[in-house]
């Protein structure tokens, strides 16, 4: 079992500062809540210093992906007023709202992810653990779903530059389109997405076909699930692509998207994963004993994102925890745990046709994957 201070949290309460506004589903309390928790199951370090201090992103960092157009954009919305325009960049709408500090707020989320490269690069840690981060939808001058600016493009570029090969995971529910399609030219990234079918849900994108281009044919990997798919598919899915592929490709560092919106309760999405399948997911990543930056990702049952993250850090300190909630912690937020509950959900009846469904479906992905990318790969 690795020594615990091996792994490390980066975060900065500056986070809880900004609001994308109180009908968003992008709710930056589960931040906060999260490491209530992770406190509450003594799982912080030292108490005078429990994470790493979050910095702000360099705007040199930004230019390796986002265009000097859109940061100037960004620059001025973060006034809470929406410029002239903004909706050409995509700031606006429902899904990315104009708030007062958004700049400060995405500069914040893009150093956070930066700093859990250096710690992982330049100080020793095995892990490093960035619960804002993994906003993979953002484009290099547009906003998109929920993501201004792309803190793993910004993070893995940053690795790139340094001569690293970077393996990108990415188990959130919707496909993780803005870093697959900033490399998608290049075999020193392998992009790997396990998401939603495109289909039926946000951003439209990821089919199997979508394999890369040029030096990077081969090295984007999609594999998109049914509405309905639950814990026992999906794990299977994810054991006959991802430890091969990663094996075969034998990144320098790996950096996993944990979007916890596969969750059954998650009120954005249809995917039917519970705690202990999404916690078997981070398990088998860290028995890959790889330098890992791990980001969060998208989330919108906010005690279950705070149950599921503090379950990923525990397992990546090499930590058990009990099952239930400490005490200390449901006295805090009693209000919170009465709006929400963890569910598992079981297969029969109607449920089991609709895995019956998905079973198929991902059978076919994955015999396509081992055709198409296998061999690319050498797996």
């Amino acid at each position: 079992m690795e020594r615990s201070e091996k792994a490390v949290l980066v975060y900065s309460k500056q986070f809880g500062r900004h609001s994308y506004g109180p009908s968003h589903p992008l709710k930056v309390e589960r931040l906060q809540l999260t490491m209530d928790l992770i406190a509450a199951y003594g799982l912080l370090d030292t108490p005078d210093a429990p994470w790493v201090e979050a910095p702000k992103a360099d705007e040199t960092d930004l230019l390796q992906f986002h265009s000097a157009e859109y940061l100037a954009m960004l620059k001025l919305a973060n006034t809470g007023q929406a410029p002239p325009q903004a909706r050409r960049f995509g700031l606006g709408s429902g899904d990315n709202p104009v708030f007062p500090g958004l700049f400060d707020w995405s500069l914040l989320v893009a150093g956070a992810t930066l700093e859990c490269v250096r710690q992982v690069m330049d100080k020793d840690r095995r892990i490093a653990f960035n619960i804002a981060g993994g906003l993979h939808h953002a484009r290099a001058d547009r906003a998109s779903g929920f993501c201004y600016l792309n803190d793993p493009v910004i993070g893995i570029s940053r690795m790139i530059e340094n001569g690293l090969r970077v393996g990108y995971l990415d188990i959130d529910v919707h496909h993780g389109d803005g870093v697959q399609g900033a490399f998608y030219n290049t075999d020193r990234v392998l992009t790997i997405s396990i998401h939603q079918h495109g289909y039926t849900l946000f951003p439209g994108t990821g089919f199997p076909d979508e394999m890369g281009e040029g030096p990077g044919r081969g090295y984007a990997v999609n594999v998109p699930l049914a509405p309905g798919t639950g814990d026992d598919v999906y794990l299977w899915t994810f054991m006959e692509v991802v430890p091969p592929l990663m094996r075969a490709y034998d990144p320098d560092v790996l950096v996993t998207q944990l979007g916890v919106d596969t969750l059954a309760t998650d009120p954005l999405a249809g995917l039917n994963l519970t705690l202990k399948g999404f916690i078997k997911l981070v398990e088998e990543i860290k028995s890959w004993n790889r330098k890992w930056v791990a980001l969060g990702g998208g989330g919108y049952d906010v005690m279950n994102v705070a149950r599921a993250w503090s379950l990923a850090w525990a397992v990546m300190k090499g930590t058990d925890i009990p099952d239930g909630l400490p005490e200390a912690f449901v006295d805090q937020h009693r209000a919170e745990l009465g709006r929400t509950a963890t569910r598992s959900v079981p297969v029969s009846g109607r449920e089991a046709a609709v895995d019956d469904g998905a079973r198929k479906l991902a059978e076919s992905v994955v015999a396509g994957i081992k055709k198409n990318i296998f061999p690319i790969l050498g797996a």
